[in-house]
């Protein structure tokens, strides 16, 4: 099952209106992929004369719904309303500007914008005379004033071989407003993003394990941001429940070997390393096959579990290297220091865990200290803000 915690807003409804330039919108609905955003279309019953539905479910890897009397059970119309970041209708045709500006909601598509809270946007795309008709012209007009944004078509040749206004506008147009109403840039497109969360756990018998409080939320923060900055993510978890974040691939673990194992396979080939994840740093050294009575523990054998960090930095070549460091005490922040310079790190963020805080809490405060910054003082705040800090830093260093 799909999960998106901690506020990361990257659903966009895509709207198809019935109109030639509904095939430009193939390209649009790539293209928003491309930049992390999770796109589910939803065609007018008229557009599917110019594109079907095996088209947009093949383009954006979801199931496309057509009609409002589909899975009547399911309410689609409320569950995709309360769902979207954004509506994007491209291409918007004179009649289904028209039907909006009424309030009309005869469709899935319109009954979805009726329930809808989030910001639409309309590109329209028409012949000139529908484009400048009093009409139309009105009913932009209305629909601005209530706050809709309506990109303004292009100039150029158009289907029945006039040129004028009323083409659909460049795609990268459309992507640039898209972008700022979410106010954020796709800048990790094409980059890779390796993420450790959760924290491991070394089994002493079926029944018990040597682990930490760590909940993996601070690494799905950070995963579900550079997904939605358009990367390649790949995020390795220990322990956490079974999720399944969409355009990211998981990896889930449960032991430091495992992990190393994992991320190592991962390492050469990505661009920015963010290692959140809470290492057990001690293992037993054997593991019994069944539980062990209460009178007869009495001490565990201990060996060291490998150096993730540091074994992965010693063949660190381009890669930005993040890492966390759970402290406490009056030294934290030299104890901190000490690591990012001994595991080669670019940056580290240090979080002070006296009493279990952070662990668990979707909030988290701290200080970042990296080779090229001053300490940054973190004060209460989310853990998807830090998310989207950590990896402008890291953008920054790549320059």
């Amino acid at each position: 099952m799909s999960q998106q915690p901690l506020g990361v807003s990257r659903e966009v409804v895509l709207g198809i209106g019935g109109g030639i330039a509904a095939y430009k919108s193939c390209d649009l609905l790539r293209r928003l992929k491309d930049h992390g955003f999770l796109v589910s279309v939803i065609p007018t019953r008229s557009s599917l004369n110019f594109v079907g539905a095996a088209t947009w479910e093949a383009l954006s890897g979801r199931p496309v719904q057509t009609d409002l009397w589909n899975n009547v059970h399911e309410v689609p119309h409320i569950s995709m309303a309360k769902k979207a970041d954004a509506i994007v209708i491209a291409p918007a045709t004179a009649d289904l500007i028209a039907r909006i500006a009424c309030g009309r909601a005869d469709d899935l598509l319109t009954n979805i914008l009726i329930a809808s809270n989030a910001p639409i946007i309309l590109v329209p795309a028409m012949h000139t005379e529908m484009w400048l008709n009093e009409a139309t012209v009105a009913n932009v007009e209305a629909l601005r004033k209530r706050g809709v944004i309506i990109i303004d078509p292009a100039v150029g040749d158009l289907s029945s071989g006039d040129s004028g206004v009323g083409r659909y506008p460049e795609t990268s147009e459309i992507i640039d407003v898209v972008e700022n109403t979410f106010n954020r840039k796709a800048d990790l497109i094409g980059k890779k993003v390796l993420v450790s969360a959760g924290g491991t756990r070394e089994a002493i018998d079926p029944v018990r394990f040597i682990g930490n409080l760590s909940s993996g939320k601070q690494g799905i923060a950070v995963a579900l941001d550079a997904a939605a900055r358009g990367a390649i993510v790949t995020l390795v978890i220990a322990n956490a429940p079974e999720i399944s974040i969409e355009d990211v691939e998981v990896i889930h673990v449960v032991t430091a070997d495992q992990m190393l194992a994992a991320l190592d396979a991962n390492f050469d080939s990505s661009d920015v390393v963010v290692m959140t994840a809470a290492v057990a740093d001690v293992k037993p050294k054997s593991s019994a096959s069944e539980k062990i009575s209460k009178s007869d523990l009495t001490s565990i054998e201990l060996l060291h579990n490998p150096d993730i960090i540091g074994t992965l930095a010693s063949r660190k070549r381009h890669q930005v290297l993040i890492g966390f460091a759970a402290q406490t005490g009056a030294d934290r922040l030299s104890k901190a220091h000490e690591k990012l310079v001994s595991k080669q790190l670019d940056f580290l963020y240090m979080n002070d865990v006296s009493n279990g805080a952070i662990f668990g809490s979707d909030e988290t405060e701290g200080v970042i200290i990296g080779t090229s910054v001053e300490d940054l003082d973190i004060p209460m705040t989310s853990k998807a803000t830090l998310a989207r800090k950590l990896l402008s830093l890291a953008i920054d260093k790549l320059g």
